[in-house]
């Protein structure tokens, strides 16, 4: 058994990455492949792809519908993705989540200050005033009313829907 140690010892270079490390490596990288399969092709435009044969891999993957086919597929892009450098696709990605997480929040910054108009009424106007200097006030107590008289006849909330999207309109004007 000391002979069988010694003789695996002899065969790893000094420096070399694990067998295990690479396997990680490799999982990452399929990891990062498999990334790229869910976005939507707007969003794939946005990343850097170098390789050819890698955009058309993940282009093919959203056509391919069985699982042991889409599993064997992913590898392949596993495969393709060690082939290139992928700093710049992480750094891309990356940007793109930031991106998505800064957008819901502002979404959900929009739906607090509806729910709060909807709550306080004119009270909470001064709060949408001061972040919306550009608005129109009486359009803005109008659709605050609108709803509120809505929620108070238990209708669907087609109001507070203009409410929303009319703030939404100011955020992107803004």
């Amino acid at each position: 058994m000391a002979e069988d140690q010694v003789r695996k010892d002899q065969d790893e270079e000094p420096g070399a990455p694990s067998k295990s490390a690479l396997k990680r490596e490799m999982t990452a990288l399929q990891a990062l492949g498999e990334t790229l399969c869910e976005l939507s092709p707007r969003e794939l435009e946005r990343i850097p792809i170098a390789s050819d044969d890698l955009k058309a891999a993940i282009e093919e993957a959203s056509r391919i519908k069985h699982h042991s086919a889409l599993r064997r597929h992913r590898q392949y892009i596993g495969k393709l993705m060690r082939q290139i450098d992928p700093e710049p696709i992480q750094t891309a990605l990356t940007a793109l989540h930031e991106e998505r997480r800064a957008s819901a929040r502002a979404f959900q910054a929009l739906e607090e200050l509806r729910d709060e108009l909807l709550r306080d009424g004119d009270k909470a106007l001064g709060v949408a005033l001061q972040r919306f200097p550009h608005a129109d006030r009486q359009q803005l107590r109008q659709l605050c009313r609108q709803a509120s008289r809505e929620q108070a006849a238990g209708k669907p909330p087609a109001a507070s829907r203009r409410l929303f999207r009319y703030l939404r309109d100011l955020q992107q004007s803004a």
